[in-house]
């Protein structure tokens, strides 16, 4: 094959794969140019401003004095909330196939539609309340939201061993305090169950002095030596142990969750790039003679400061 043709091929090799559309390299023709319309920054924008001011009219919806007032416009915002979101999300689902499932938050986006779909009647009445559900679609939105939501799921293994931890220290306290305290107060410490509520409490600092503590002084004086461990262990250790994780999480994780398709590119956390100097050579390797003949300097003058730190070292010896 001739050089040119080796070339040309090459070439078109090369760039063959940067023609594919990256959140599916599959869609072609009409498919593509609407998977590039919806998830284009504009639009994507216009569907974070629907969420805002589907959240704002869930809110007023609560309120009876505007219901009365702008009740029917408010189920206009509603309605057309719900088929534009119905809409970006099946067209979603066309250009991606099945890529769309794999991603977390596309299965997210496409729960809170289908319940919002569900009519609210009889049985179903309850799910009315999951519509405000929509405004979690933010964090699909917004990148640094996206982030802290996925630290937060992958410091669960974490979590959930503080939480392990946590819950042989509340029963640990709970069977103390049934023993040493349930019979003069049965109210807060009559039953395991019971010592657990009273001692969630007092973890919270919801007023466990006034209503816990200081009465079972009353009786037991020395109660502050079981109150006050519990107090620094459950609020304040554990609770830092949680902030911790998920900080460590955060600054451990090199790239989120593609989150939606509309931004495909992981966020890398980008490191400080090494780098390297080409060392410029002539024809004649002249380039790589003063290289090297720089490098004989270097090493000669580091053996010198090696001999001189031997001197130092064996005079204070002697």
């Amino acid at each position: 094959m001739p050089a040119d043709a080796r070339k040309t091929s090459t070439a078109s090799s090369s760039t063959a794969p940067a023609n594919l559309w990256e959140p599916n390299p599959r869609a072609t023709g009409l498919r593509r140019r609407i998977g590039e319309f919806v998830l284009s920054g504009p639009v994507q924008s216009f569907v974070l401003a629907v969420i805002i001011i589907n959240a704002i009219t869930l809110g007023l919806q609560t309120s009876d004095a505007i219901v009365d007032t702008l009740g029917g416009f408010l189920l206009v915002l509603d309605i057309a909330a719900i088929v534009i979101f119905v809409i970006e999300l099946a067209l979603k689902m066309f250009v991606l196939g099945r890529r769309f499932w794999p991603d977390g938050w596309n299965i997210f986006d496409f729960v809170v539609v289908v319940i919002s779909l569900i009519p609210a009647v009889g049985d179903l009445t309850v799910l009315r309340s999951l519509r405000v559900l929509r405004v979690l679609r933010l964090v699909n939105r917004l990148p640094q939201l996206r982030r802290i939501a996925t630290a937060i799921i992958k410091a669960i293994p974490g979590i959930g061993a503080i939480a392990a931890l946590m819950a042989i220290i509340f029963y640990v306290g709970a069977v103390m305090g049934t023993s040493l305290f349930g019979e003069d107060f049965p109210e807060m410490f009559g039953s395991i169950p019971t010592s657990l509520l009273t001692l969630f409490q007092v973890m919270t600092l919801d007023n466990w002095t006034t209503s816990v503590v200081f009465p079972i002084l009353d009786v037991h004086p020395g109660a502050w030596m079981f109150f006050l461990p519990f107090i620094l262990i459950s609020a304040f250790v554990m609770l830092s142990l949680f902030v911790a994780i998920i900080v460590d999480t955060m600054l451990n994780m090199n790239e989120s969750t593609r989150g939606t398709v509309a931004a495909p590119a992981p966020i890398i956390t980008k490191t400080q790039p090494i780098v390297v100097r080409d060392v410029p050579s002539t024809s004649n390797g002249r380039g790589d003679l003063d290289d090297a003949a720089a490098l004989r300097e270097e090493l000669a003058a580091l053996r010198k400061e090696t001999a001189e730190i031997k001197e130092l070292l064996t005079a204070r010896r002697q």
